[in-house]
């Protein structure tokens, strides 16, 4: 063996590794399932076609989510990194994209460990529908305090201290490593959410009106399917619950042994990722059919998302249903262990990022990145004003942060440094799918073209009128700056040296053969 092999494989040995193909994609569907596909899929799907939105889904699923999966996965396991080292080891010039998404991760970290502190305290809540009759003036007013939108310090405490509970748990799980850590949490917490999801779907089937909810959302509406913009969302839903293009996937695939089937893997997490999503409309419908019923109202009337779903029309249903209690736990709970296992692959992210360039160990890098985290989501979302901040944070994020970072991803990736064949023939290697030139296509061309096309129409929206009616100078700074500093900051840090211990030139010649058993566990 070369001086050289051994010295790679020294490395990849600190850094850890999952202990098998199982793991890996149990952490993978940890990262996919989160708070979006609870809160976001069902209202998307209602308000683009109803059941006819299944077709443009699928083909989206399909021609850019799994596709891109390939992409991500490829890029990771071939060149065994984090998303900075995978992108210098490929070519110097990319090194700046992986630092654009681990800027991206840093931002989401800050701001999406608050939503999970609020569902965590609404868990609590629900045992004796302490919201109260009014939901609405409970979470704006008694938990969040919200004033006008501005900035403030005034700290309210029962958002500080769920937060700070998060935030220990998430230093603790990130502490213990990839796989006693990251992979351990998901194989405990994917099988208790799927499970508790699954008793809080029969449970919402057994309301009156349920029926009701199930069929305003499965009803297709197949003139829908002549809308762009039906398209569009379908793109968009895709590709904001995969977790991709923001560095997760080339991460965790860099911690899986070198002789893994990653294609198969890619095709496992997508269609759990949609199955999920299904599985969430069905639950979230049957509720706000019961909801309509009770109200005397029609089902679109009370058809929401997002914050307004989980904390406004959730904690109304409760209030109304039979064994509303254990509908309330059962979905405050699926929320936060979702959302937790999210966001510990964000954190992830960042952690192998620094640790890559800085050979520092795993506790060090750890606390590196999730004390200042921490502080920041402390000081800036458990204020009064917390909430108008997070909600022009994520809007801006995830669109002019995620998607902007992917489509230029691509185009460089196909057209830049022209790498789409060998991480092609990577895949092929072990893939139990075979990859060819269908995928460059898509790579290279299609999906780039229509998560443009998603990306114009997202700009021409909040060009056209300012997002939510908030101030200009605060969607100045929190939206519009933010995400320009994650991108001009991402090649900035590209420009600082690796240590002399790492390799990055040359690392393309020479893909190394396994000297361990293959990790087909699955």
């Amino acid at each position: 063996m070369s001086t050289t092999a051994s010295q790679d494989e020294a490395a990849e040995a600190r850094r850890g590794s999952f202990s098998g193909r199982r793991v890996f994609i149990l952490a993978a569907i940890g990262s996919a399932v989160g708070l979006g596909n609870i809160w976001r899929f069902p209202y998307v799907a209602y308000d683009n076609g109803g059941g006819a939105f299944i077709l443009p889904y699928l083909v989206a699923l399909l021609t850019a989510g799994i596709p891109f999966l390939f992409l991500e996965y490829a890029l990771g396991h071939r060149y065994r990194g984090s998303a900075p080292l995978s992108f210098a080891r490929l070519s110097r010039r990319t090194e700046g994209l992986g630092w654009w998404q681990v800027g991206i991760c840093f931002m989401i970290a800050v701001y999406y460990a608050a939503v999970i502190a609020w569902a965590l305290s609404y868990t609590v809540l629900s045992f004796t529908r302490a919201w109260g009759e009014d939901p609405n003036a409970y979470f704006f007013g008694d938990l969040l305090q919200a004033g006008d939108p501005g900035v403030t310090l005034d700290f309210v405490p029962r958002v500080l201290l769920p937060l700070a509970v998060v935030w220990v748990a998430l230093i603790a799980v990130l502490a213990l490593g990839v796989q006693r850590g990251v992979g351990a949490t998901s194989v405990i917490f994917i099988p208790v959410l799927v499970i508790a999801f699954a008793v809080l779907v029969v449970q919402a089937l057994r309301l009156p009106g349920a029926g009701a909810g199930l069929d305003a959302l499965f009803a297709p509406d197949w003139s829908a399917l002549a809308e762009p913009a039906v398209w569009a969302a379908a793109y968009g839903q895709i590709f904001f619950s995969l977790s991709i293009g923001f560095g997760i996937m080339i991460t965790y695939s860099s911690y899986v042994h070198r002789r893994t089937d990653m294609t198969g893997s890619a095709m496992v997490v997508g269609f759990s990722n949609s199955g999920f999503e299904l599985l969430a409309g069905i639950g979230v419908f049957a509720a706000l059919g019961f909801m309509a019923q009770a109200s005397g109202v029609a089902v679109g009337e009370v058809a929401t998302s997002g914050i307004g779903l989980a904390f406004i029309a959730f904690p109304t249903i409760v209030n109304e249903a039979p064994a509303g209690a254990v509908i309330g736990v059962l979905f405050f709970a699926s929320l936060v262990m979702a959302g937790f296992t999210s966001l510990v692959s964000v954190l992830e992210v960042v952690i192998s990022a620094v640790r890559d360039k800085f050979e520092l160990s795993r506790l060090r890098s750890t606390l590196v990145v999730t004390v200042p985290c921490a502080l920041l989501s402390l000081i800036g979302f458990s204020t009064t004003s917390g909430i108008y901040v997070l909600d022009i944070l994520d809007h801006f994020i995830n669109r002019f942060g995620i998607l902007l970072v992917a489509v230029v991803s691509m185009v460089v990736l196909a057209w830049g440094v022209r790498a789409l064949p060998r991480l092609r023939d990577h895949l092929n290697r072990d893939g139990s799918v075979p990859v060819r030139g269908w995928w460059i296509v898509l790579m290279s061309v299609v999906t780039p073209l229509v998560l443009g096309f998603v990306l114009v129409r997202e700009l021409w929206a909040v060009l056209q009128e300012p997002y939510e009616g908030y101030p200009q100078w605060m969607l100045l700074v929190f939206g519009w700056l933010a995400a320009l500093l994650v991108a001009v900051g991402g090649f900035v840090i590209a420009r600082v040296p690796w240590r002399s211990q790492t390799r990055i030139d040359g690392y393309d010649d020479d893909e190394p053969v396994a000297t361990t058993t293959p990790g087909r566990d699955l």
